[in-house]
């Protein structure tokens, strides 16, 4: 297990964008879109954790305790001949949604909305930066990391949240589940990355993240 402080420097605007749902609209306002970057960078609270087990990927079965199955066929072919997993939580804090919350409730929708998105866009480059410190660790084994998969994305039901919360140390980094399965503080990330043996025949080490090879259709990354 490793706890790791996360620090992000600028919040990458393009991404805001595409959050926002502005991929679109070249015309908007460059301005208020960095202006919601720069808000939402001074209201971060960044904390991450990961821990990396076992994983019999015969039987589907994350070495955790309790031992945690993967269903799902996407996830199981995602995960298909790593010998083991990190699963890994990350969150921006409660700062930014609150001041979301407030702005949506004075009426500045627009505000509101710029601002979610680039805590969205936030704490997907700390998930990032996790996945760096991950990969700098599990080198030394000789060993390398495929995208990460979350609940509710392909057929990974998002009803195994309940369980694979824990296997995370989410807890542990002050984060919460609610009974209907969302994630407190709202904008935070649990996912699982796989990690395969490095091979220089391995036909499975080519696999990138993309829209191409993800089962999630309504996504705004697709727009």
């Amino acid at each position: 297990m490793a706890i790791y402080n996360v620090q992000i420097l600028k919040i990458d605007a393009a991404e805001t964008r595409r959050y926002a749902g502005l991929k679109k609209a070249p015309t908007f306002d460059e301005k208020n879109i960095l202006d919601a970057c720069d808000e939402a960078l001074f209201l971060l609270d960044v904390r991450g954790i990961y821990k990396i087990y076992d994983y019999d990927c015969e039987k589907h079965i994350v070495n955790s305790a309790p031992p945690f199955e993967i269903l799902g066929n996407s996830i199981i072919k995602h995960l298909a001949g790593c010998e083991k997993v990190a699963c890994i939580a990350v969150t921006v804090g409660e700062n930014i949604e609150r001041e979301v919350t407030k702005k949506f409730a004075a009426g500045n929708y627009v505000a509101s909305v710029l601002l979610d998105a680039a805590a969205t866009a936030a704490v997907e480059q700390a998930a990032d930066e996790l996945e760096k410190a991950i990969a700098r660790e599990v080198a030394k084994e000789s060993l390398k990391m495929r995208w990460r998969f979350s609940p509710g994305y392909g057929d990974w039901q998002l009803e195994n949240q309940k369980n694979f919360f824990y296997v995370t140390g989410a807890p542990e980094i002050g984060m919460n589940l609610t009974e209907s399965l969302m994630l407190v503080p709202r904008k935070s990330v649990t996912a699982i990355i796989g990690l395969e043996k490095i091979f220089s025949n391995n036909k499975n080490s080519k696999t990138k993240k993309s829209c191409a090879n993800c089962d999630k259709k309504n996504c705004l990354a697709r727009s």
